[in-house]
């Protein structure tokens, strides 16, 4: 579906992806636009489901988790029926922050975070491997992430 935006929505959805907590007076100045009508725009682009949600990065060293990996996932039948389950059991993992469904050799990746090694391992043995739709499963883990989140830039798409 192409959504037509114009160079005030851009600044807008740019503006929210640099600080999603900005204050609606301190968005409408950098927009160039009076607040009410800077809240009306911002309100159809999450009305049209340009905006999914607003969120919080938190910092998982200080939380007590030291252990981020990719978890790569293949099911032992990839089906509609199976997907659903396995998609449904990894909402009941709180290990799993991000399930994403792909195309090749992986049918998932999955971003976990644990406390140490000992808890990762607990988790792929004791949880992970135990769901009945998974077939194999491997594992890498981060050492350092040197970006985080980058935005797309909205104004060169």
């Amino acid at each position: 579906m192409e959504n037509n935006l114009d160079s005030i929505d851009i600044k807008i959805l740019t503006a929210l992806q640099q600080n999603a907590r900005i204050s609606n007076a301190e968005l409408s100045a950098r927009v160039n636009l009076s607040q009410t009508p800077c809240l009306r725009r911002l309100r159809k682009l999450e009305q049209r489901g340009l905006i999914e949600q607003y969120s919080v990065r938190l910092n998982h060293g200080m939380l007590g988790l030291g252990v981020s990996a990719f978890v790569f996932i293949k099911l032992n039948k990839n089906t509609t029926s199976n997907a659903s389950s396995f998609e449904s059991a990894m909402v009941d993992f709180s290990e799993v922050l991000e399930c994403c469904v792909l195309a090749g050799v992986h049918d998932y990746a999955l971003r976990v975070v644990t406390k140490n090694l000992q808890t990762f391992e607990s988790f792929l043995k004791d949880k992970l491997a135990n769901v009945e739709q998974v077939e194999s499963i491997e594992s890498t883990i981060i050492l350092n992430q040197t970006m985080t989140h980058r935005s797309p830039n909205l104004q060169n798409n």
